[in-house]
C-alpha cells in the first residue's frame, strides 16, 4: 500500500505548517527527556531506578526514538512504532518506551503532514490499516510488554484481522493508550494540554509542571498498567492518592511536596507493581504536542 509522503520542509508550528523531520525528532527527544527527568511518583527518575531500568536507560531510549519519529512521514504508523521499539531495544535492556512510541507515532506523522495538529491526528488515525496493526503487534511483542498474559480479542500474539484503530477501539476499555487511538487523543488534547498550560502560566518550571501534569492525569484517569497488574480497584486507589496529593498542594507548596514524597514511597513497594507507567506515557504525548505547537 502506498504511503502518503509528508512535505520535507520546516514551517511555523503555530501557523500549522508541516514540521521538518529534524524538528519532530528533536521535539520527541526533548519530550521524552523532560518526562523522564521529572521526579514523578512511582516512575524511573533521575534519583530513582528500577531493578531492570535506569534513568540512563530512559535517556538512551529518548535519543534512539527521536530519529525514527522524524521518519514518520515516510512510512505507516505501525512501521514507525516498530522501528522506534527496535531502535530502543538496541540501547536499553527492558521495555522503556513502547507506550510512548505508540502514542507519539501518529502525532509525529500528523506534524510532518502539516495542518492543524489535532485535526491531522484524527486523519492519520482514520487512515490506519491492517498493515499498521501487523507492525504494531510485532512492536508490542518485540518490546516484551508486561501485563499481557491473559488472552483477549485481537490478541497481539495472533495475526491481526482488523486495522490498528479497530484493534485499539476493541482494547479501549482496558488500555489508556488504546483509548487515545480510538477517541482522537482526548486525554492528551482535552485534559493534558490545559493542565500543562495552567502549570506553566502559574510559573512552574517545565519539570515541576510535568509532575503536576502527571498527578492531574493520574487523578483523573486510573492507570491501566496498574490495573492490568493489580486490578481496577488498586488503580482507582492510586488515582485517589494522586488527588489527595494535589489537594495537599502538590509541587506548589512544602506540605504538598511532602505529600508527593510520601505518595512516591507508597508506589515503590511491591516491586514497583504500582508504577503508573501508562500515565507517564500520556505525559510524554502532552509534552510532545506542546513542543510541536510552540507552547513549551
Amino acid at each position: 500500500m502506498a504511503v502518503k509522503q509528508a512535505p520535507q520542509r520546516s514551517s511555523d508550528p503555530v501557523a500549522g505548517g508541516p514540521r521538518s523531520p529534524e524538528a519532530v525528532a528533536a521535539a520527541a527527544q526533548l519530550a521524552c527527556v523532560l518526562e523522564a527527568s521529572a521526579e514523578k511518583p512511582g516512575n524511573v527518575t533521575p534519583s530513582r531506578d528500577f531493578v531492570d531500568t535506569s534513568y540512563e536507560d530512559m535517556l538512551r531510549s529518548a535519543i534512539a526514538l527521536g530519529p525514527e519519529l522524524g521518519r514518520a512521514g515516510q512510512r505507516g504508523v505501525g512501521d514507525t512504532v516498530l522501528a522506534a521499539v527496535l531502535a530502543t531495544r538496541r540501547v536499553a535492556p527492558a521495555n522503556t518506551n513502547l507506550g510512548i512510541a505508540l502514542l507519539l507515532a501518529p502525532i509525529a506523522r500528523a506534524a510532518l503532514l502539516g495542518g492543524a495538529l489535532r485535526e491531522r491526528v484524527e486523519e492519520v488515525l482514520g487512515d490506519l490499516t491492517l498493515d499498521d496493526a501487523r507492525a504494531a503487534y510485532a512492536a508490542i511483542r518485540a518490546a516484551g510488554a508486561g501485563g499481557l498474559d491473559e488472552p483477549v480479542e485481537h490478541d497481539v500474539r495472533d495475526l491481526p484481522t482488523v486495522t490498528l484503530r479497530e484493534a485499539m477501539a476493541a482494547a479501549a476499555g482496558r488500555d489508556a493508550v488504546a483509548r487515545e487511538y480510538a477517541g482522537g487523543y482526548p486525554v492528551t488534547f482535552d485534559l493534558g494540554l490545559p493542565a500543562l498550560a495552567r502549570a506553566l502560566r502559574d510559573g512552574l518550571r517545565p519539570r515541576a509542571a510535568a509532575v503536576e501534569l502527571y498527578l492531574e492525569l493520574l487523578a483523573a484517569v486510573p492507570d491501566t498498567l496498574i490495573a492490568r497488574k493489580r486490578g481496577r480497584r488498586t488503580a482507582e486507589r492510586v488515582s485517589a492518592g494522586a488527588a489527595e496529593v494535589l489537594a495537599a498542594g502538590g509541587v506548589r507548596s512544602a506540605a504538598g511536596r511532602a505529600s508527593v514524597a510520601a505518595f512516591d514511597g507508597s508506589l515503590r513497594r511491591d516491586g514497583n507493581a504500582l508504577n503508573p507507567g501508562t500515565t507517564a506515557d500520556l505525559v510524554t504525548a502532552v509534552l510532545f504536542v506542546a513542543l510541536l505547537e510552540g507552547r513549551l
